[in-house]
């Protein structure tokens, strides 16, 4: 059974409509009991970084997602949800995130004063279609990071090709401290970072749950792995 976890923000109905599709059953709670007794763990999300994690502390399940992951579960972050695994993000000011992952969370900033990103078609936020580049079957280096090259086996990404189209709906993007948790990269005006993985802890800033074909096997490559 897979639990995504329920803090009062996003179309989670989506998201267990998708692993239903792919032959697996998942539950929507809130229930840290529940959550921890799971096979594998998805935290989904849209909406604001900060009233995210005021949801996620309210509901006393900060505490259970770092079990769950210390536990070497799967787990699976989905847009904010990658975002939200992050040190902290500077949304509305700076907010402190989970610190599973370090890093920050930082906006495109593209034609704002003392930007060096000076490209009028790239619109904020970034909305639609757009590729991937899997590590090791192609990216090298990202903003200054030059990550060694993983084995290009990540699981989550079996039977993906490299520069497959994935939907995306976003503003912020992550900047790890980290080069070898990156899995892959997208390019909007300049290259970010549209996936990580490390150990049992795979995210993404696309939503495969809208990505038709492509978005259900990763999400049933997911499926697979908790068992």
């Amino acid at each position: 059974m897979i639990a995504i976890i329920d803090y009062g923000m996003g179309n989670l109905r989506s998201v267990q409509k998708g692993f239903e599709k792919v032959g697996y059953e998942a539950v929507v709670t809130n229930n840290p009991q529940e959550i921890l007794f799971a096979d594998g763990v998805v935290l989904p999300g849209v909406g604001a970084f900060k009233d995210c994690m005021r949801n996620l502390k309210e509901g006393g399940l900060i505490d259970t997602i770092h079990k769950v992951i210390d536990d070497g579960k799967p787990f699976l972050g989905i847009c904010l949800g990658l975002q939200l695994l992050f040190t902290e993000s500077e949304e509305f000011g700076i907010h402190k995130g989970l610190d599973i992952i370090k890093g920050r969370v930082v906006k495109f900033s593209f034609n704002t004063p003392n930007s060096e990103l000076r490209t009028p078609n790239f619109k904020v936020p970034h909305m639609g279609w757009n590729s991937i580049n899997i590590r090791g079957q192609g990216v090298k280096e990202l903003r200054g990071l030059n990550p060694q090259t993983l084995e290009p086996s990540n699981p989550f990404f079996k039977d993906i090709p490299d520069n497959s189209y994935f939907y995306f709906v976003h503003s912020y993007y992550v900047i790890p401290e980290d080069g070898n948790v990156i899995a892959s990269t997208t390019d909007y005006g300049i290259g970010f970072v549209s996936s990580i993985w490390r150990d049992n802890i795979f995210a993404v800033q696309f939503h495969p749950e809208k990505s038709q074909e492509l978005g259900l096997r990763m999400l049933k490559n997911f499926g697979g792995m908790c068992k």
